[in-house]
C-alpha cells in the first residue's frame, strides 16, 4: 500500500459518506431516529457511529491518548452531525497530505477507548476505517432505501468510473 492508494481510499471514503448524507437529508427527524435492526439503533446512529469512528482512529493515528471521543449520543439531530463532519474530513485531509509511503508501513501502538493496548501497522489501519465505513454505509444505505431514499451505487468502481470520467 502506498500514499497514493490510501488516499484513493479515502477520498472514496469521503464520497460514499457525502452520498449517503445527501439521501438522509431527505429524510424527516422521525425517520433519521426511528428504531432500525442494525447494532446503533437507528439511521442516525449509525451515521453518528460512523463518523466518531472515522475521529477515533485518526486521533489515534496522531498519537493522541487518552483520547477525547466525540460521544455518539450527541448528536441527536443529522443537522449536529453534518455541522462537525467536514472538520473532520478536513482534518483527515490534513493528515492524509502529510503521509509518506515509509509510515505507511510503521507500526502504530495505540489503546482502544477501554484501554486495551494493540499495534497494527498504519495502512492496515486506515484501511480497516475505511471498510469498517463501507459496514456502516450499507446499513445505511439499506434503511435509506427503506424510506425510498436509497443513495445509488456505492461501490468502490462506481467512484472509481466517476473520477475518470471526470478527468476526460
Amino acid at each position: 500500500m502506498n500514499t497514493t492508494d490510501i488516499r484513493t481510499l479515502f477520498n472514496y471514503n469521503d464520497w460514499a459518506n457525502r452520498r449517503v448524507l445527501d439521501r438522509a437529508g431527505a429524510l424527516s427527524p422521525a425517520q433519521l431516529l426511528a428504531p432500525a435492526p442494525v447494532p446503533q439503533g437507528s439511521l442516525l446512529g449509525t451515521l453518528a457511529h460512523t463518523l466518531v469512528a472515522e475521529v477515533i482512529w485518526r486521533r489515534r493515528w496522531q498519537g493522541e491518548w487518552p483520547i477525547d471521543v466525540d460521544d455518539i449520543e450527541a448528536y441527536q439531530t443529522l443537522e449536529e452531525l453534518l455541522a462537525r463532519w467536514p472538520s473532520e474530513t478536513t482534518a483527515l485531509q490534513g493528515f492524509l497530505a502529510g503521509l509518506t509511503d515509509q509510515a505507511l508501513q510503521q507500526v502504530v501502538h495505540y489503546k482502544t477507548t477501554k484501554g486495551v493496548p494493540y499495534e497494527n501497522v498504519l495502512w492496515q489501519l486506515m484501511a480497516h476505517v475505511v471498510n469498517h465505513g463501507t459496514q456502516h454505509r450499507a446499513e445505511a444505505a439499506m434503511l435509506l432505501t427503506g424510506f425510498g431514499s436509497s443513495p445509488g451505487d456505492l461501490d468502490l468502481i462506481v467512484f472509481l468510473r466517476e473520477q475518470h470520467s471526470n478527468l476526460e
